[in-house]
């Protein structure tokens, strides 16, 4: 009888921790994450990453770069500077779980350009296909981000940074690609992962 009462104690204090952690990430997401990725993980402007159905390990490492420094964000940094890696995971756990949204977009004529670009690449111009990494459905791998439903301003200006070497956290890769793609092909490819599912 007492190893069964303390069984259920020792369940019931277990509980009452996740609770507590649930409840602490529930804060940090409304106080502070919210203003600009939104409650459900879908971004409050088009400047901002959507953050639903992001890959887990890949929003893991985005934060702990943030927190570390070696991803560079004035916006960032003081967002992050205090949470543990407990905490960091946490977070990847829930915008990870959440349903991504898809994006209209303004001119139709670019997605057809778009998809050859993220399918093909560009031969004459030396840039691989994107879905060679990304993968046919822009989905990621655990250590490259979910490009699809992303908003196509926030994709826009992660190429360019990638192009000036000012995003110099991830795949070295991105640096050729975003210096082979004309403003034509960013935006073309933007709008079509924009509005894929």
């Amino acid at each position: 009888m007492k190893l069964r009462t303390l069984a259920l104690v020792g369940a019931f204090l277990a509980s009452s921790a996740v609770w507590a952690a649930d409840a602490a990430v529930d804060n940090l997401i409304s106080s502070r994450c919210a203003t600009c990725h939104g409650a459900e993980g879908h971004a409050t402007s088009p400047i901002f990453p959507s953050l639903a159905g992001q890959n887990r390990q890949y929003l893991i490492k985005q934060l702990q770069d943030f927190r570390s420094k070696k991803r560079v964000s004035e916006t960032m940094a003081p967002q992050v500077a205090d949470l543990s890696d407990e905490t960091i995971a946490a977070l990847a756990d829930f915008y990870a779980a959440k349903k991504p949204r898809t994006h209209r977009v303004s001119d139709a004529d670019l997605i057809p350009v778009g998809r050859y670009i993220f399918t093909k690449g560009n031969s004459w111009s030396g840039v691989p296909a994107c879905a060679s990494c990304h993968g046919e459905n822009a989905a990621g791998t655990a250590t490259l981000p979910r490009l699809a439903g992303q908003n196509a301003r926030y994709l826009m200006s992660q190429l360019k940074d990638f192009n000036l070497r000012t995003r110099n956290n991830d795949n070295e890769a991105m640096h050729l690609v975003a210096s082979r793609l004309t403003e034509l092909e960013t935006k073309a490819v933007a709008d079509y992962l924009s509005q894929l599912p």
